[in-house]
């Protein structure tokens, strides 16, 4: 095997660059993968556009250590390659899954299951060299086998799908629930599809007219509205005298964190799951005397939410619909272009040996 490879290298803002590096060598307890799929999203194409601001390019980071240009791509499938621990549960020439997401496994927050909140947690491609390259070193505490059966595409939109499934679980939804999700772009479709996977509920979804509208129809919405003067009507008369028991917000749209609170009924809960780009103005007092509860959730638990995407994935026609194409790594810039100008509703992956 060559001892350099091609990466997506980060440097700043609208500065992505393909170049050639050492091949990692991995560190006790990871594994070496050659990169089959890897996925761009929101935080890259924003980075990208306005950034840096979470990677650590200008000032170390205080858990990984890196400082400096840094490889994106923290959604990626390969292949173990070379020796790896036998007690992992791991052998050369698997294909797997990386969640990216390290945690000690020692803190409060760890023993608790939350993984996500680790006091030393660090992200491959958000925080620490990751994915969007010919080879990544990984810790195989972040890897799950990928099932035989499944398309390498569909499998390269596990890790995602793992933050949309751990939104769901987050958002306290149960069976019999009436649920509006205000977002029908990617991250609003894995949410979705979380949902769907996890419970009966009566699930709403508003957005724009449309193709993503069509697709919430198609994977499982059980109805949908359309962004407009008439929407907060439409969705009235769709849930009636019962009101709305959960609202998620995966859109991060301004203004949709206060239609949330006014929506939601007394002693609902709202999940917020996008970021707005300005700070949102919010009613207190009708959070207070509605009793309303606020809660927001972050990635993923690589245990837990992992291994029951790639289940929802073999299963599914969610890889269908949502993912937009696959493409070289010289074509990085563009597509994060293309995503941070709001011109890509799905998911792009990127294939190293192209």
């Amino acid at each position: 095997m060559t001892d350099q490879m091609i990466a997506a290298v980060y440097h700043g803002s609208g500065d992505v660059r393909i170049e050639s590096m050492d091949v990692p060598t991995p560190a006790a307890g990871e594994a070496l993968l050659k990169i089959l799929r890897s996925g761009m999203c929101g935080t890259d194409a924003s980075e990208y556009k306005s950034g840096p601001k979470m990677f650590p390019v200008l000032a170390k980071h205080p858990n990984s250590g890196h400082e400096g240009p840094m490889v994106l791509g923290h959604e990626f499938i390969g292949e173990i390659i070379g020796e790896v621990d036998p007690a992992s549960g791991f052998k050369t020439g698997d294909i797997v899954a990386s969640g990216a997401g390290i945690s000690c496994g020692e803190c409060k927050r760890c023993n608790e299951g939350r993984t996500n909140l680790c006091d030393k947690y660090v992200t491959l491609g958000l925080n620490r060299h990751g994915g969007m390259a010919a080879f990544v070193a990984a810790p195989t505490s972040t890897l799950v086998k990928v099932p035989t059966g499944i398309d390498l595409d569909a499998a390269g939109i596990a890790q995602p799908l793992a933050v949309g499934l751990h939104a769901a679980r987050r958002s306290g939804v149960r069976t019999g629930d009436k649920v509006l999700l205000i977002g029908a772009g990617a991250i609003g479709t894995f949410v979705l599809a979380g949902l769907k996977h996890l419970v009966d509920a009566e699930v709403t979804v508003l957005d724009f007219g449309g193709s993503r509208l069509e697709r919430a129809a198609r994977l499982g919405a059980d109805h949908t509205v359309e962004v407009g003067p008439d929407a907060a009507e439409n969705i009235k008369q769709i849930f009636g005298p019962a009101g709305i028991d959960v609202v998620i917000e995966a859109s991060g749209a301004p203004g949709q964190l206060p239609f949330a609170i006014n929506m939601v009924k007394r002693g609902g809960t709202i999940l917020q799951v996008g970021l707005p780009s300005a700070h949102p103005e919010v009613d207190l007092h009708k959070l207070v005397l509605s009793e309303i509860n606020i809660i927001t959730t972050l990635a993923h638990v690589c245990g837990e939410d992992l291994g029951a995407a790639l289940d929802i994935l073999e299963t599914s026609t969610l890889a269908k619909e949502l993912i937009e194409g696959v493409y070289p790594l010289s074509e990085i810039s563009n597509q994060l272009e293309l995503l941070s100008t709001g011109k890509i509703q799905g998911k792009v992956l990127f294939d190293p040996s192209l």
